[in-house]
This record gives C-alpha cells, sequence and structure tokens, in this order.
C-alpha cells in the first residue's frame, strides 16, 4: 500500500476504528484507552491527517505519556482474531522497539507530558502527524464525525462490539496492509522525530498556527545546514588579525591562583605554623631571629595569575529594506530573509560554544528610520528561536532609531567591551562608522549574499552555489569575529 484511502461510508469507518482498537499492543484496551486513543485520532483528523490504525495511536499515546508503566507484555493475543503473530512480534520489535530506544521519541514524551487539558492531543496529534511524513507511512481518511459519534457511545458497548465483529468477520482487509507498510516505513527510519521537532514540542510553538510554525521550522532546518557546512572543530581567526582587549574592567578579572610552593620570602601572614618552633623564651637572639635576619624562614607562596574574563558584545544591525529579501530563489531551498535568520541564529550558538569563558551579549537592533517596524514577523520568530539565551541575558532584540543612534549606541558599548556590528541590508552598503567598533557589512540583495569585512581586500571566495555561498559568509564572520 502505497497511498492513503478515504473511506466515504460511516459504517466501514466506524468498524475500521473498532476493529483498530483491539489491536493496541502496549496494553489490553479498555474503555478509557478506547476513549483517549479515539481523542487524540480526533485532533489528528480534525487536522487533516491521514489516521493509521487506532491501535498504533493507542500504543503511540500510551508510550509517550508513560500510561504504559507495568503493562509491557501484558497483552494477550486474541485467540485466532487479530494481527497474524509474525506480523504482530514484527510490529513489536521494529515499531514499538523504536519508539522505546529512540531518544529524540523520549525528549518529546518529556515535553508532551508537561501539557495540560486538550494541548496534550494536540501535542500527540502533531506528534503523529511528524512520525507520518518522516516515516512516509500511508493512513486513512475519514470524517471526525464518525469519531465524535463513538465518543457519544457507552464505551464498554463499542469495544465489545469490535471485539464480537473482529472474532466473527476477522480483520478488514485494510487494517494488515497498514501495519505491514507501519513497519516497512520504521525500518527504514533512523530517528522517529526531527531536531526541529523536539524544539517545536519543548517550547510550545508545536500548537501554534501553521504558518508561524512553518516559517519556525524552516530558519531551524536553515540554522543546521548552514551549521554542516562549517568544520567540525573552532575555526581559525582571520590571517593577521590581533585583537587587544582596551576596556578591561576591575569586575572583569579575578586571581584564580593559591598557595602553590614554598618561599624564602613573603608577608607574616604566609608564614609557615613550624617555623614559630625556631622561638625561644631565654636566649637571645633566638634561632627565629636570626633565621628572619637571614631570610631563611619559610612561607607559602601564592600564584599571583589572574583570569580575564573578557566582554565581547555582537551587534546585528537590519535595515528597514529587508522585507524584500522575502523573496523564495530558484537555487535557494528557502525565501532569503530565512537563511539570513538562520545564519543569525548559527553566529549565536557557535560563538556561545566556542567563547564560553566570555561575557558575551549578542544584540539585534531594528532600524526603522522613523516608520512602523516592518519586520515584527522576523522580530517574533527570533523571539520563538533565540528564547533561551533572550532570557539568561544573552541575546537582546530591541528597536533603533537610525544610523547615528546606532553609532552612537556601539560606542557606549565599547567602552566597556570589545564591540562587533554587522549592518545588514538589502542595499549596498552604507558609509557607516562608530568609535572603537569593528563594522561589516552584509548585502542580500541576490541569492548569493555579499560580506564585506572591515578592512577587507580580499575578494569573496569562490563557491559552488548559492547555498554554499551563504555557509562561506557564515564561516567568514566566524573567523572575524572569534
Amino acid at each position: 500500500m502505497a497511498n492513503h484511502v478515504e473511506l466515504r461510508d460511516p459504517e466501514q469507518a466506524r468498524l475500521f476504528l473498532l476493529e483498530g482498537a483491539q489491536l493496541q499492543r502496549v496494553a489490553p484496551p479498555t474503555a478509557s484507552s478506547l476513549r483517549n486513543s479515539l481523542e487524540w485520532a480526533l485532533e489528528a483528523a480534525s487536522a487533516g491527517q491521514p489516521l493509521p490504525p487506532l491501535g498504533f495511536i493507542a500504543d503511540l499515546g500510551l508510550v509517550a505519556f508513560g500510561l504504559d508503566q507495568g503493562m509491557r507484555g501484558a497483552r494477550d493475543s486474541l485467540g485466532g482474531a487479530g494481527l497474524p503473530a509474525g506480523l504482530a512480534r514484527s510490529y513489536e520489535d521494529h515499531v514499538l522497539g523504536k519508539l522505546y530506544a529512540d531518544w529524540n521519541f523520549e525528549r518529546a514524551s518529556d515535553a508532551l507530558r508537561r501539557y495540560q487539558g486538550r494541548d496534550r492531543a494536540r501535542g500527540l496529534a502533531f506528534v503523529l502527524g511528524q512520525f507520518r511524513e518522516r516515516a512516509g507511512f500511508p493512513g486513512v481518511y475519514l470524517s471526525p464525525g464518525v469519531i465524535r459519534g463513538i465518543l457519544e457511545t457507552p464505551l464498554d458497548d463499542a469495544l465489545v462490539r469490535g471485539g464480537e465483529t473482529l472474532l466473527r468477520d476477522g480483520l478488514m482487509p485494510i487494517l494488515p496492509e497498514l501495519y505491514e507498510a507501519l513497519i516497512a516505513a520504521a525500518r527504514r527510519l533512523a530517528d522517529v522525530l526531527g531536531p526541529e521537532d523536539i524544539f517545536e514540542l519543548e517550547h510550545g510553538t508545536a500548537l501554534a498556527e501553521l504558518g508561524q510554525r512553518v516559517a519556525l521550522r524552516q530558519v531551524l532546518q536553515a540554522t543546521e545546514r548552514l551549521e554542516a557546512t562549517l568544520p567540525p572543530h573552532r575555526v581559525r581567526p582571520l590571517a593577521g588579525r590581533q585583537v587587544v582587549p582596551t576596556r578591561v574592567l576591575d569586575e572583569d578579572t579575578y586571581p584564580v591562583g593559591g598557595y602553590s610552593s614554598l618561599s624564602t620570602r613573603g608577608s607574616i601572614e604566609s608564614l609557615l605554623y613550624s617555623q614559630l618552633a625556631y622561638m625561644e623564651k631565654d636566649n637571645r637572639p633566638d634561632l627565629f631571629d636570626i633565621k628572619f635576619l637571614r631570610d631563611e624562614l619559610l612561607y607559602y607562596s601564592r600564584d599571583e595569575n589572574q583570569f580575564l574574563r573578557r566582554r565581547r558584545t555582537f551587534v546585528f544591525a537590519l535595515a528597514p529594506d529587508l522585507p524584500r529579501t522575502r523573496f523564495k530563489d530558484a537555487e535557494l531551498p528557502w525565501q532569503r530573509i530565512v537563511l539570513l535568520l538562520g545564519l543569525m541564529t548559527a553566529v549565536v550558538r557557535k560563538l556561545s560554544e566556542w567563547l564560553s569563558t566570555d561575557a558575551l551579549l549578542f544584540e539585534v537592533l531594528f532600524l526603522d528610520n522613523g516608520e512602523a517596524n516592518r519586520l515584527i514577523q522576523e522580530r517574533n520568530l527570533l523571539d520563538m528561536v533565540l528564547r533561551e539565551p533572550i532570557k539568561n541575558n544573552t541575546v537582546v532584540l530591541e528597536k533603533c532609531d537610525n544610523l547615528e543612534h546606532l553609532a552612537e549606541h556601539c560606542g557606549r558599548l565599547a567602552r566597556r567591551s570589545l564591540c562587533h556590528c554587522l549592518l545588514v541590508s538589502a542595499d549596498s552598503p552604507t558609509e557607516f562608522r562608530a568609535n572603537d567598533t569593528t563594522v561589516s557589512w552584509l548585502r542580500v540583495d541576490a541569492a548569493t549574499p555579499v560580506l564585506t569585512l572591515a578592512g577587507d581586500t580580499d575578494e569573496e571566495p569562490e563557491t559552488d552555489g548559492p547555498l554554499e555561498a551563504w555557509g562561506a559568509a557564515l564561516q567568514r564572520l566566524l573567523q572575524a569575529w572569534i
């Protein structure tokens, strides 16, 4: 079976659900588990998803919400009815086994358990949909009204009817076919969910509107793609670049050494207690005085090294003409603005990883030139993607009126830290300078970005395509800022 099937007959759709409920393997079917699985299936069907057998939805929910504790292996086969023995074992090994062993699914389960009320069902429907899209197994389209109709009836009676029909007439032919396709798809699949799926679940955006979710996923995918172009190790700074911190504050340094050795010179506070044994009560001068005059007393010697926690500030200044970059080039998998947001996110991630011993601050400033904020959608996306560094004050999203105010702001930052500024626009670089600030320009007026570093006389490196050019720009920017 390669394509989805549509069940228009309400009786056939009801039979598909009730017989499928008998096939769950994690725990024996009950009225309570039937209600849960029907509610989960209702959310998925209402979102337009094709449904796999209801037994698989029940198993997925039981494992995801941790409702299977103490129930594994408690499911007995229904005599001669139900799935064939070989198919049931393959399902348990390759499908349920993957759910239990996949660490991505475990993280998704932890995120789902924090949801409350209807959001739990909506979250599971999201997991089911992403699993189906990644694996590519087929399902059945049916009316959500059929599911609501079953929920309005006594579920104990519905469960009994499903079992009797299964024993009397056997399985609907479509159910074994769906299970076979599910097993084959699970065997081909590496991970149940992707990193962007986990991100959405953990940050609660999995329940957001479709357009917002699509944009968020594209930014995350672009970030992963650009990071994959970087070398596995930390990039080296550009040749010939020497950066010396000129703004060193008292709070940026602190001693790291302790008592490391013994010396014949030191303060009385560092004197070894054992040297006091040379003091004599009667004879003067005593041996302690002699050793003191000869500099033979022993003192603890402290390592006077100091640790410098360098302050670094990185400013992304986004020009008001960037809405023009909401354009999808044929050579690129995403819009230019999506790749720009992905590049900025990759810079924040990599510099936070490589410069973990420095005090970092990333500022994203939206220039408006007196106009309304035309990049509000992009700001909302960055607010979601960089939620954690924003909470710990590593990233700041602010508005800036014009280039004059930007220069003043960068000058104030440079008084306390090493400051870099990247001016991003869809036009040619604008003449811009700020005191003690290294300024670079990124022009995004075509599929291939143009990065101009401060004092850069080198030509743009040759790349195989526009997407590779974005990766090269990311690497050069990291080399200039590291």
